[in-house]
């Protein structure tokens, strides 16, 4: 009997206030997917490092004027160093054929690049990538026939470093509107609890204890913010659905990005479904402690 009055009692004060409930699940929902959004941008940000950084190379350019004697002892030094794995020259015809096939879309820029116009070169991977200037320091540029040298992995720190970026954003957003739903569920239980004071009050006199009147309130709020989770869920399986898997179909196939997988979202869910409940439950039972007397 006091299940079913609980809950009777939740469903009036839901219809009671059903504007600012709607309110405060879709501002819910828009915070718990930007939280989403970033918890997926973020494994996606790992999956890529362990993606590229296996594959960071670092490219020994070498002069035009370079001599057979001094391509050799190049060649040598970098068989004997500890710090490389492996190594591969790569001529000017097989860099402009790689350019080619890179650049095969974008013919224009294909015909306006001579064959010769892309330097020889050795790209070697390195047994600890973050060595570089190990490197560096052993072929220094515009000694020895060697040009230029060119770490991979400073583009790598750039990128990510954009990437991190985009991923705090989204989340330091997400903590704004997770502000704005707290504030919402806030308001939304003192108006509830303002026009119930009269059942309450009664329910006071007869006996009931404090948890007893404050329950239905806090289950509304509950109630609203896993509604909030479960649309926030949806959104991001919409966004997989329709942009992530479609959109973005070519540059995963081609490995340049890692898929977003059903795993992953399935991961995320549980715990976008906790945070929208809990905030919302925790954020309903301060208000009535701290603004309302029931």
């Amino acid at each position: 009997m006091r299940v079913n009055f609980v809950l009777s009692e939740v469903a009036t004060g839901l219809r009671r206030n059903l504007t600012m409930t709607v309110a405060m699940i879709l501002t819910t929902a828009i915070s718990l997917g930007l939280m989403g959004t970033g918890l997926l941008i973020a494994g996606m940000i790992s999956d890529m490092k362990e993606i590229y950084y296996d594959k960071v190379q670092v490219s020994i350019f070498l002069a035009d004027g370079v001599t057979d004697e001094q391509r050799s002892a190049i060649e040598q030094q970098l068989s004997d160093s500890s710090e490389v794995q492996s190594f591969i020259y790569e001529s000017k015809e097989e860099a402009y054929e790689r350019f080619r096939q890179q650049f095969s879309q974008q013919p224009e820029l294909v015909e306006n690049t001579p064959p010769d116009a892309l330097p020889e070169s050795f790209r070697v991977e390195l047994v600890n990538p973050e060595r570089y200037e190990v490197i560096a320091a052993e072929f220094p540029n515009g000694q020895n026939g060697v040009d230029q040298v060119r770490d991979e992995g400073d583009f790598l720190d750039r990128l990510f470093s954009l990437l991190n970026g985009a991923r705090n954003a989204t989340i330091a957003v997400a903590v704004v509107q997770a502000l704005a739903a707290l504030l919402l569920i806030s308001n939304t239980i003192q108006l509830a609890a303002f026009n119930r004071r009269n059942e309450t009050n009664i329910m006071r006199l007869v006996g009931a204890s404090r948890w007893y009147t404050q329950l239905p309130f806090i289950l509304e709020a509950a109630l609203a913010g896993l509604i909030g989770a479960l649309l926030a869920v949806g959104g991001l399986v919409l966004t997989k659905v329709l942009f992530v898997d479609k959109t973005l179909a070519g540059p995963i196939k081609a490995g340049i990005i890692p898929p977003v997988d059903w795993g992953a979202i399935a991961t995320i869910s549980p715990v976008i479904a906790a945070a929208g409940v809990g905030l919302a439950a925790v954020a309903a039972y301060v208000t009535l402690r701290l603004y309302v007397r029931l």
